[in-house]
């Protein structure tokens, strides 16, 4: 299931006026610059911002996403025409030949099942050219970002225009091995409601996901350092070879 976040039509609204400094997505552009990238499959577009970003380069995007809602925010966004949106995810994709797939926001480790994470990496290769790249960035799970994941130190309270103030914070629920659930509480103190949104994330070490990469046929060229968050998160860049079905 998708989380509420995502999938409700009211906190999928949300998502860009509670996270509007998406700084992170600056590397990615860069580096869709660095490999030449002219076609682009942005997995887990989420609302939109980064597909945008890139059409707004010349670039011609596949936008895939699962959450009907946050897809709804993104094609009534200015220039979404632009952008070839998909309701679904990776493991069923239509044919494709993009020169970069990425997966921004750490959507990677949102794919908490295993099942649907091989699928996604198969998907994602097919969808790939030879030589085509597929970009992803996880967190470093020896710097347990979780720990700091408490209401106290996640609280926010933002005016959204149209809205009213919203108040927002997360909060560990559960930890089992690679596994991190957390609830994310929003209220809206002028009409005294609140909503919830459960989520899983995994936390894959460094050698596993480089195994799973390689098991479905791609070459690790590096793993670099997140530079708006350096030493917290380690980005991939893997490359289908050239010559491969």
């Amino acid at each position: 299931m998708t989380d509420a976040c995502f999938a409700h039509p009211r906190l999928a609204a949300l998502y860009d006026p509670l996270d509007p400094d998406r700084g992170d997505l600056e590397a990615y552009l860069r580096m869709a610059g660095e490999f030449g990238a002219r076609r682009v499959l942005d997995i887990g577009c989420g609302t939109g911002v980064f597909a945008l970003l890139l059409a707004d380069r010349g670039i011609e995007v596949v936008g895939v996403e699962p959450a009907r809602a946050s897809l709804d925010v993104a094609r009534a966004k200015p220039g979404a025409a632009r952008v070839r949106w998909i309701d679904g995810d990776a493991t069923a994709l239509p044919p494709l030949r993009a020169d970069l797939a990425t997966m921004t926001a750490n959507v990677a480790q949102a794919i908490a099942d295993p099942g649907l994470w091989h699928g996604t990496l198969r998907g994602a290769r097919a969808a790939l050219r030879p030589g085509g790249r597929l970009v992803f960035e996880t967190r470093d799970p020896a710097r347990r970002a979780w720990e700091r994941w408490t209401r106290e130190e996640s609280y926010s309270r933002t005016d959204v225009p149209g809205v009213g103030t919203v108040e927002s914070w997360h909060q560990v629920t559960a930890v089992h091995g690679p596994l991190v659930s957390f609830r994310t509480t929003y209220v809206f103190p002028a009409e005294g409601t609140v909503l919830t949104s459960e989520s899983t994330l995994r936390f894959r070490e460094r050698e596993e996901v480089e195994a799973d990469l390689a098991g479905h046929g791609y070459e690790l060229e590096e793993v670099r350092d997140a530079p708006d968050r350096p030493g917290r998160e380690l980005v991939f860049v893997a490359r289908r070879p050239d010559g491969t079905a």
